[in-house]
């Protein structure tokens, strides 16, 4: 069953995170990174840094930094058991550290598929913002396998 396209422009709940120096050196770790702005405090006082700077892929994973990450292609009627990770960008409008509260913002923008209906699209796009101000764009693609 393909997904209903009537599901375009719909809201995702948005959602609040508060980054601590903790979250940003656990993401550092998991993902590698090796310059201390990432999760050493200490470094990023020394780089005249207000705090830990977020690590650029980090935005994707405070995106699903809530109860039901998934809970709009649920709405949409989709097994979760068939969701695949499709792709992310982002685009960085202003760097954020440990200490700022984030507010997470989506819709789904598009629904489309592709070999016949067997793999399906969903595209959702975030807004990130810290007290008003636009930091940050997060695209992803979700793929349901039919």
């Amino acid at each position: 069953m393909l997904i209903d396209k009537k599901h375009i422009g719909m809201k995702v709940p948005p959602h609040s995170v508060h980054l601590t120096a903790w979250q940003l050196k656990w993401f550092a770790k998991a993902t590698g990174e090796t310059n201390p702005i990432y999760f050493d405090e200490a470094a990023a006082q020394k780089a005249g840094l207000p705090g830990v700077l977020a690590p650029p892929t980090f935005f994707f994973c405070m995106d699903m930094d809530k109860e039901h990450p998934f809970d709009y292609l649920e709405t949409m009627g989709c097994d979760l058991g068939k969701m695949l990770h499709g792709e992310q960008s982002f685009t960085y409008h202003k760097p954020v550290y440990s200490g700022d509260t984030l507010d997470f913002d989506g819709q789904v923008t598009d629904i489309y598929d592709k070999k016949n209906g067997a793999l399906q699209f969903v595209v959702k796009d975030v807004k990130v913002s810290r007290q008003g101000e636009l930091v940050c764009d997060v695209h992803s693609v979700m793929v349901i396998r039919a």
